[in-house]
């Protein structure tokens, strides 16, 4: 009861009127990174579309979508996406001056885990939703993913 007041008073005189401007700082990295995730997926997707179409091979197109599904795990890939997120340690280095933030890194990184974590499940719904079509007539599969993919982007 003696700290809840003082506590309280703090916050609303020297954080409550920064947290705005403070979310729209952090976010433009974040929804950078994002972005990023949902380009390289809409991008490895339209080159399987187009390698089928070329093909016309489900073997092949089976064996490039088993790939997809290690998509979130490439760090060779994925790095693009999480260089857009490393632009919250410049960011952050005010806050934890004005603010007292620590564990920037781990902010970062968790940050990164979710942009994995979205690119898991982008991958694993094309997946199951693809899979039943993939005995259909080879002219209606180069739709069919079309359409998978862009329900996923949904």
């Amino acid at each position: 009861a003696t700290v809840s007041e003082p506590a309280q008073k703090c916050c609303a005189e020297n954080i409550q009127p920064f947290l705005t401007s403070i979310l729209e700082e952090l976010m433009g990295p974040v929804s950078s990174g994002f972005t990023e995730v949902r380009s390289l997926f809409d991008k490895e997707v339209n080159e399987i579309v187009q390698n089928f179409q070329k093909t016309n091979d489900i073997t092949e197109l089976k064996e490039n979508v088993d790939q997809l599904m290690n998509l979130p795990f490439n760090s060779v890939k994925m790095e693009p996406c999480y260089l857009k997120v490393n632009l919250l340690e410049e960011l952050l280095q005010d806050l934890k001056n004005r603010f007292k933030v620590y564990h920037i890194d781990f902010m970062i990184q968790r940050t990164q885990n979710f942009m994995q974590q979205l690119m898991e499940n982008a991958v694993y719904t094309f997946e199951q939703l693809f899979s039943p079509s993939r005995q259909a007539d080879s002219a209606k599969v180069a739709t069919v993913l079309e359409k998978v993919k862009l329900r996923v982007l949904k």
